[in-house]
């Protein structure tokens, strides 16, 4: 069996969580293994979980794990994988998903492999792993029988494939108040202008040849024609040109559209492990000799100031 650990919002799995049961399935496919998934609460997870193959829910249940407390989560995990022992758990590999599994496999004296793109399962563990902001894979082999892996972000599209039932099953953990000693006790949400730069299909990405915060204006203008996100790179945050949740690259925002249009962006390693997953690239920038270009799929060399405008114009012909 294959036990997928599900974070969730309200009672809504995260992409990142949908995305981690559909590798699941791929994987049950080489083992002939079912599918469960664990989450803290709520019971109404299953009607959702079932769409994505998911044939038993584990429905951890305890007042005091409404809150994020993540060796409590860990301690949780680990009492359910003695309990039902799985071949593998898998997170997605996300902040809560890595460190949580870190957690499980100190208490549990297992290896973690993290980022993990592939694997190939047999009397051993093959598995390929990224590393170095995706810019290096890694080629990793376990021998444990219970294989503890997080899901490097969208290796796979999140797929359904329901299955007839789930069953939701509650398990209620023995923890101990050490287990609390960290926890979240709030959690302050900012309001979020325009679109989401991780769901947006269209986003466009400024850098240090913006110039200025106010040479944005004309992004946001091509943004609003295309229905698209804005972001920028690091040093447009370092600079203050854009919030540090704008940010695209290895330390901001992951993003994964069908169109990426960077303007004024040279393509360090760290900003490409932020949009390597782009389904088609376009760069426009000054320098033919930008690293971005090599990654690019189109490529304008050119003044951003002079051929955005000139799109823009274009776009409002059409």
């Amino acid at each position: 069996m294959i036990l997928v650990f599900v974070e969730h919002r309200d009672g809504q799995p995260d992409v990142a969580s949908l995305q981690t049961l559909s590798f699941a399935r791929t994987l049950a496919a080489q083992t002939g293994d079912s599918i469960e998934a664990v989450a803290f609460g709520p019971d109404s997870l299953a009607d959702i979980l079932r769409d994505y193959g998911v044939s038993r829910y584990h429905s951890i249940t305890d007042d005091q794990l409404t809150a994020y407390a993540c060796e409590a989560w860990a301690v949780s995990l680990q009492q359910l994988t003695d309990l039902l022992r799985p071949k593998v758990l898998l997170a997605p590999g996300s902040v809560k998903g890595n460190e949580v599994m870190a957690y499980v496999g100190a208490l549990s004296s297992l290896c973690v492999v993290t980022n993990v793109c592939q694997v190939s399962a047999g009397n051993e563990w093959r598995i390929t792993r990224s590393s170095w902001g995706g810019g290096l894979f890694e080629n990793v082999l376990i021998e444990q029988d219970l294989a503890l892996l997080t899901l490097a972000t969208n290796t796979v599209e999140a797929s359904e494939n329901a299955v007839d039932s789930c069953d939701t099953l509650p398990f209620t953990p023995a923890l101990q108040t050490k287990h609390f000693r960290a926890q979240i006790k709030s959690v302050e949400s900012s309001v979020d202008e325009g679109m989401s730069l991780k769901t947006a299909p269209i986003v466009i990405g400024g850098g240090r040849g913006v110039g200025s915060g106010e040479g944005f204006a004309v992004l946001e203008e091509l943004g609003e024609i295309l229905q698209a996100a804005v972001g920028g790179s690091r040093v447009t945050t370092n600079n203050g040109w854009r919030a540090h949740k704008q940010q695209i690259g290895l330390t901001g925002n992951h993003i994964s559209p069908k169109l990426y249009i960077a303007c004024g962006i040279s393509g360090a390693i760290q900003h490409m492990a932020g949009c390597k997953n782009s389904e088609t690239i376009l760069v426009i920038n000054t320098d033919e000799n930008a690293p971005i270009l090599s990654h690019a799929d189109y490529g304008v060399i050119g003044d951003l100031h002079e051929i955005v405008p000139a799109i823009i114009e274009e776009l409002k012909k059409s």
